[in-house]
C-alpha cells in the first residue's frame, strides 16, 4: 500500500478521537463533494459511525480494531484518489493539518512490525536499554 495512503487512513481515524474532529469530518466529506456530491451525506454518516467505533476501541485499549478501521479508510481514500487523482493534493493538505510534523521533524515516519519484532522510531535522540 502507498505509504501516503497509510498515513492518510491513520490520520483520519486518529482525528476521530481528537478535539478537531468536526473540522476534520468536514474536510474529509468535502473530498467527495467534487466527484460524488450525492455520496456526501452517506460519507458523513459513515464518518460519525466509525468515530463511535474508534472512541469505543480507544476506551477499551483495542488497537486492533482501530487499525482495522484505519485500513478501511485507507482503502476508501485510495479508491477516491485513484478515481480522481486531482484530489491527492487536497488530501495531502488535510493529512498535513491532521498530523502536523513536530518542530524540527523531517516528516512522517511509517513502520510496521509483526510477530515478535521490536520497532523503535525516533525523530531525535533515543536511548534503548536491554531488559
Amino acid at each position: 500500500m502507498d505509504p501516503f495512503m497509510v498515513a492518510a487512513g491513520s490520520a483520519v481515524v486518529g482525528a476521530m478521537a481528537s478535539e478537531g474532529w468536526q473540522d476534520a469530518r468536514r474536510a474529509i466529506a468535502a473530498l467527495w463533494r467534487k466527484p460524488h456530491p450525492e455520496r456526501v451525506p452517506a460519507i458523513e454518516a459513515d464518518l460519525e459511525e466509525v468515530r463511535v467505533e474508534v472512541l469505543t476501541a480507544r476506551k477499551a485499549a483495542d488497537q486492533q480494531t482501530e487499525e482495522e478501521l484505519a485500513v478501511e479508510w485507507r482503502r476508501r481514500l485510495g479508491r477516491l484518489v485513484a478515481a480522481d487523482p486531482e484530489l491527492a493534493e487536497e488530501l495531502r493538505r488535510i493529512v498535513d493539518r491532521l498530523n502536523p510534523p513536530a518542530a524540527g521533524a523531517p516528516g512522517v515516519m511509517i513502520a510496521r512490525a509483526s510477530g515478535r519484532a521490536s520497532l523503535f522510531q525516533s525523530g531525535g535522540d533515543m536511548h534503548v536499554r536491554e531488559r
